[in-house]
């Protein structure tokens, strides 16, 4: 589906004055951060374009972010590392990663909703899940964007650091080449020890 022939996103799931959207990027990944992001948009927002930023190119990605960005009356961006994710769970992570986004929101919600049916309560704020949100509603699906180019952007800097893994292309997901990439080059200290690497599973370093 391209941002040209969707339906139109609704505007809110609460009547909260401050409705915050989060979603995550990179779960699915064998290395590099997970990243998350937090949304408040304004009254009267519309933009045709917006849609979970898994339906949108990665040109239409990059051309909403500045949008988003101008437009939000808050955002945030907030990263969980892989060695916390080996700490805690990469599901841990994902819930960490949009607190702290919220966390740094120049106005703090009212009202959370969140993209999946996993979430922790922030504070006393209510919230609620949402299965497939970024594609229902404005914020989530505008948290989707930031978190994915925002990511990405990421991955292209670490990319510097270990082009032999091609993250330039695959941003760190297990694809055919990057798995190939880790049986003949090994671990980076980027890559999530308790993934999957490998059909059979490197030792750790």
């Amino acid at each position: 589906m391209s941002a040209a022939n969707h339906s139109p996103l609704l505007p809110r799931y609460s009547e909260a004055r401050y409705e915050c959207g989060c979603d995550e990027a990179g779960r699915g990944c064998l290395a590099g951060p997970v990243v998350a992001a937090a949304v408040i948009l304004p009254d009267g927002f519309t933009c045709p374009e917006l849609n979970d930023s898994k339906l949108l190119t990665e040109h239409e990605r990059e051309r909403l972010r500045p949008l988003i960005e101008r437009e939000a009356l808050a955002w945030a961006v907030a990263e969980v590392d892989n060695r916390e994710i080996d700490a805690i769970n990469i599901l841990q992570a994902s819930i960490l990663a949009m607190h702290r986004a919220i966390d740094r929101l120049a106005v703090q919600p009212d009202f959370i909703i969140v993209d999946g049916n996993r979430f922790k309560p922030y504070g006393d704020t209510p919230h609620a899940t949402i299965v497939k949100g970024d594609a229902r509603y404005l914020s989530i699906a505008a948290a989707s964007v930031l978190a994915k180019t925002h990511r990405d952007a990421l991955m292209r800097r670490l990319h510097a650091e270990y082009p032999q893994y091609d993250w330039l292309k695959n941003k760190a997901y297990p694809t055919a080449s990057h798995r190939e990439a880790i049986a003949r080059y090994g671990v980076t200290p980027y890559h999530r020890l308790t993934f999957k690497l490998l059909p059979t599973d490197l030792p750790t370093p």
